[in-house]
C-alpha cells in the first residue's frame, strides 16, 4: 500500500464511518473497516492515514488504514488487512507452523454453522489445516507491559468460529488459530477475559481439544506494513499452548 494519506480523526460513529479533518482543512467522512469497538485505539485529534481508491462507484472515497498514536504506536485498523498480510506470510515462509501446503484456498465454506473459515490449507500428505484469523488491536494499561487482548468487545463470532475449528480438529484435521496482531506496542496477546469471558472460556475448550494457537506481530513502515515475526500467547499470564 502506498500514497497514504494523513488525516486528523474527529469521530468515528455508526460502526463503519469516520470523520476526519485533511491537512488542507477540509472535514470529510471516510469508511471505517473495522467492525469492533477499536477500544484505545481511538483518539480523537490523533493522526490517521487514509488509502484513496478510483472506483467511482464508491460512496466514500477514502479507507481509513492506520491509527498512529501520542505514544508513537501505529495501529493497523483495518480488520481485511490482517487475512491479506497473514496469507503473504504463509506463502513467504515466515509463519513456520503452517509450511507445507502446497494449496492455500481463502474463504471456504465449512462446519455446521453456516462458516467460512479464512484459509483451507492442503495439497501434501498432512491432514487439511483449517486457518482462522483475528486482529488484535487492543492494548490495555499499564501500557509498558505489551499485552494484548482479543476480543475488544463480545464476540458471539469468535466464539462460533472455536467450535468450528473444534469439529474441524475431531475429524481429523489441524484446526488453527492465528492472531495477527496490528500494534505496535503489543508484544503478546492473551485472551480477553474482562472483556468477553464467554470467548475465553471457549478458547480454553478449543485448546484442550487440540486446536492450535499461535500469534504474529505486524511490521510498519509508514506505507504499510507485513508480518515479521511471532509473540507468546499467553493464558493468564502464561505461555499457552501453540503449534509444535
Amino acid at each position: 500500500m502506498t500514497n497514504l494519506i494523513p488525516a486528523t480523526l474527529i469521530r468515528r460513529y455508526k460502526r463503519f464511518l469516520a470523520d476526519v479533518r485533511l491537512a488542507d482543512g477540509r472535514e470529510i467522512t471516510v469508511h471505517c473497516p473495522n467492525t469492533g469497538s477499536m477500544k484505545n485505539c481511538l483518539e480523537t485529534g490523533g493522526q490517521v492515514l487514509l488509502s484513496a481508491s478510483d472506483n467511482p462507484n464508491r460512496k466514500y472515497r477514502y479507507t481509513w488504514e492506520y491509527t498512529l498514536t501520542r505514544r508513537g504506536h501505529f495501529i493497523g485498523i483495518n480488520t481485511t488487512s490482517a487475512n491479506r498480510v497473514v496469507r503473504e506470510a504463509i506463502e513467504t515462509g515466515i509463519i513456520s507452523e503452517l509450511q507445507g501446503y502446497p494449496d492455500v484456498q481463502p474463504e471456504v465454506r465449512y462446519g455446521t454453522e453456516n462458516s467460512r473459515i479464512d484459509f483451507l490449507l492442503s495439497g501434501s500428505d498432512r491432514p487439511a489445516c483449517f486457518v482462522e484469523v483475528k486482529s488484535v488491536t487492543l492494548l490495555e494499561s499499564p501500557i509498558r507491559s505489551g499485552v494484548g487482548f482479543f476480543p475488544d468487545a463480545v464476540s458471539t463470532r469468535g466464539s462460533k468460529h472455536l467450535r468450528e475449528l473444534e469439529a474441524v480438529v475431531a475429524n481429523g484435521n489441524r484446526g488453527v488459530l492465528v492472531y495477527c496482531v496490528q500494534h505496535s506496542g503489543i508484544r503478546r496477546v492473551r485472551p480477553a477475559d474482562h472483556v468477553d469471558p464467554v470467548y475465553g472460556a471457549h478458547l480454553r475448550q478449543a485448546l484442550a481439544a487440540g486446536v492450535e494457537v499461535i500469534a504474529y506481530k505486524a511490521r510498519f513502515d509508514g506505507q504499510g506494513m507485513r508480518l515479521a515475526r511471532s509473540v507468546p500467547f499467553e493464558l493468564n499470564g502464561e505461555a499457552g499452548n501453540q503449534v509444535p
